[in-house]
């Protein structure tokens, strides 16, 4: 038995490291180019908004290429939340950085809240 034939046999082994950040955001460029908006200035003003409203974790926020689904009038941007749901966001490229973490990352904890119609508009009243 020969040195290639060793390492053949030998199974691959995987090693961890610990990763810098704690969110991930992953933005499709091609939809960044196809608003005819500047390459990087929407991954910097998601990953300003999300570093002032998350104090303790670190985003980690990529621009990448094609995600899938290509809207006319829209941004696909991927979670690990989204992703482990099998589900991409269409944000809306005019929305402003604070609304398009809101859409990325609801509140749901003590102190979040459902925006639910008004009394007005419920048809079940």
């Amino acid at each position: 038995m020969d040195d290639t034939d060793r390492e053949a046999a030998r199974p691959a082994r995987i090693r961890m490291a610990r990763a810098g950040f704690t969110e991930l955001v992953l933005v499709c460029s091609n939809c960044v180019k196809r608003q005819g908006l500047k390459k990087g200035s929407v991954r910097r003003q998601l990953k300003s908004e999300l570093k002032r409203r998350l104090t303790a974790r670190k985003p980690r926020v990529v621009e990448v290429g094609c995600l899938g689904p290509c809207p006319k009038r829209a941004l696909a941007v991927i979670t690990a939340d989204s992703l482990a749901k099998q589900r991409i966001h269409l944000l809306d490229p005019q929305a402003t950085p604070a609304q398009s973490v809101e859409a990325l990352f609801p509140d749901f904890g003590p102190k979040g809240r459902l925006d639910l119609p008004d009394a007005a508009e419920s048809p079940h009243r």
